[in-house]
């Protein structure tokens, strides 16, 4: 049975919307506006169950960090697994640390990192997760504005105010 090229093409990840304004949108499509957020409902919120040291330090932060898009209502659920994953992870390490050639709990240890790693993605917590939820984008200087500021810089710092 012979097998095509095309199975096993692999589409073209989504690219950020700070990408595509750097591009000057070159597929004509809608690009969010800058700076819009959506409103959620926040607020700090204890764990559903029990969480260990990892677990516990994850939750704190998301809420600290991540307030402005995690729901404290609808999102938790999967907050609550991601921080259980994290302890699951603590416990897997500390075990691979002690028999490096186990083998199961290697692989157990690669595959509870990658979930970690697409749960954290789900959340938002990468860049590009970010902008593709349309919360924020990176915006990188231009030549031209760095030049403007560091000129404003030192027009400040010279006191006479003049370009």
């Amino acid at each position: 049975m012979a097998i095509s090229r095309k199975e096993f093409l692999v589409p073209n990840p989504a690219r950020p919307i700070e990408a595509k304004r750097k591009l000057g949108n070159p597929g004509k499509r809608g690009i969010p506006t800058e700076g819009t957020l959506m409103e959620v409902e926040g607020g700090f919120r204890e764990s559903l169950r029990p969480l260990g040291d990892a677990g516990q330090q994850l939750w704190h932060e998301v809420f600290e960090v991540g307030g402005l898009w995690i729901s404290s209502r609808t999102d938790v659920h999967l907050l609550q697994m991601v921080c259980e994953l994290l302890d699951r992870r603590e416990i897997l390490r500390h075990a691979f640390l002690d028999d490096p050639t186990e083998r199961k709990v290697n692989m157990s240890l690669l595959e509870t990192e990658k979930l970690i790693q697409s749960s954290l993605s789900l959340l938002g917590f990468t860049p590009s997760d970010r902008s593709r939820l349309g919360l924020a984008e990176v915006k990188a200087k231009s030549k031209l504005e760095e030049l403007m500021d560091r000129r404003a810089t030192r027009s400040e710092r010279l006191g006479d105010g003049s370009l």
